[in-house]
């Protein structure tokens, strides 16, 4: 069964793949990465690292058991106990209920080990695939149309249990 880990040093071979096997099934409902992102690969791993680091971020892939890279999990702009919840999930591992899980365990991950109280989140109009995967994790529209890199997408917000609660 995939796992979901934190993001370290030599996840960089298996997350470099994951994203150059799923360019294009991506790019149908998110903005392409572009050709720089690949070039500069081993950087932008090593910054995210460094990010990750200072407490801003918490970056986490879905491995499966022979360590291949099946989806990133990531929170952003940690602050105040909120962040900003962006994941994709390759294609060859979509429809299995494997998001929905992975985000279920972050809620977990977000109250006992990060502090956090509430979440936000985005997803395209048409992107219907991940705007699912919020609803049924519990995320409700915030009524707020977004700009997703010029493609209209919708808010939204998830408040999560303290620790104490159940």
């Amino acid at each position: 069964m995939p796992g979901l880990q934190r993001l370290r040093a030599d996840h960089a071979p298996a997350l470099l793949a994951f994203e150059r096997a799923n360019r294009a099934f991506f790019a149908a409902s998110v903005p392409d990465r572009g050709d720089d992102y690949f070039a500069r690969f081993a950087a932008r791993h090593e910054a995210l690292l460094a990010e990750q680091a200072t407490g801003t971020d918490h970056f986490h892939l879905l491995v499966a058991e022979d360590g291949e890279v099946l989806g990133r999990f990531n929170l952003t702009h940690v602050a105040d106990g909120t962040a900003d919840l962006g994941f994709r999930l390759a294609e060859k591992a979509t429809g299995r209920g494997l998001a929905t899980s992975a985000v279920h365990h972050l809620f977990t991950l977000c109250t006992t080990a990060y502090a956090l109280t509430a979440l936000r989140a985005s997803a395209a109009v048409t992107n219907t695939a991940s705007r699912a995967v919020l609803t049924r994790t519990g995320f409700v529209p915030t009524g707020e149309e977004v700009l997703l890199s010029g493609k209209r997408g919708l808010a939204y917000a998830r408040e999560l249990p303290t620790a104490e609660q159940p």
